[in-house]
């Protein structure tokens, strides 16, 4: 079970989180979780480059490590990129210490201050170490391509139903994704392109990262 909108009630309660970023422009923030791998990520960064869109990448290190060349491309092609842990743990089954190092792990790959919790789950000492050392960065609309029990056109109404100017929205570069990341994300893309939104990248704030030696 899932919500594709995230309600404001929790966006208030975890105020520390970002959620979607205030603005009155038509700006979007894609994001994509779980990569890079060679099976998809390479045609992800060829449908943004065809609509001059960038995005924001959350990895996960252990796919990183696998996969560095395609991780070098979403770099040099201009994208954010983000700590999604390095074995894609889930907070609230993982004890902190170990959790925390996997995060650290996962950042001697990534470089970043952005972070993603797998699942957007954790425990509160967890999120209250790493709101520290990272802006943890949620959603506003979650579309839906990882679920084998949705068809790909109410993924695609999902995001389409749900999303507005400063959406953060969350899409997967993987391959439980793929059947309907190749129909839905052509398609968003488009559409907000043509209503006259831009794509752009979740900025760093500067936090650094490698603070977190002192886990060790």
């Amino acid at each position: 079970m899932y919500l594709v909108k995230t309600p404001r009630l929790i966006q208030n309660l975890f105020p520390n989180y970002t959620w979607k970023i205030p603005t009155k422009e038509k700006v979007l923030y894609l994001t994509f979780d779980d990569g890079p791998i060679a099976e998809v990520t390479p045609w992800v960064l060829d449908q943004l480059a065809k609509f001059g869109a960038k995005a924001t990448f959350f990895c996960v290190g252990d796919n990183i490590r696998k996969n560095k060349s395609e991780f070098q491309q979403v770099l040099d092609a201009g994208h954010s990129v983000g700590n999604h842990t390095f074995n894609h743990l889930n907070g609230w089954g993982s004890e902190n210490i170990p959790y925390f190092h996997n995060v650290r792990h996962c950042a001697r790959l990534v470089n970043s201050d952005l972070f993603r919790p797998p699942y957007g789950r954790l425990m509160p000492k967890q999120s209250q170490f790493l709101q520290r050392h990272y802006r943890i960065v949620m959603w506003d609309v979650l579309s839906g391509d990882f679920d084998s029990t949705i068809t790909k056109e109410e993924c695609l109404e999902n995001v389409l139903d749900n999303t507005g100017m400063g959406s953060i929205v969350v899409f997967h570069d993987s391959l439980k994704a793929w059947k309907k990341l190749q129909f839905v994300l052509p398609k968003i893309l488009k559409y907000y392109s043509e209503k006259g939104y831009r794509f752009e990248v979740l900025a760093e704030q500067g936090v650094v990262a490698e603070q977190m030696a002192s886990v060790a």
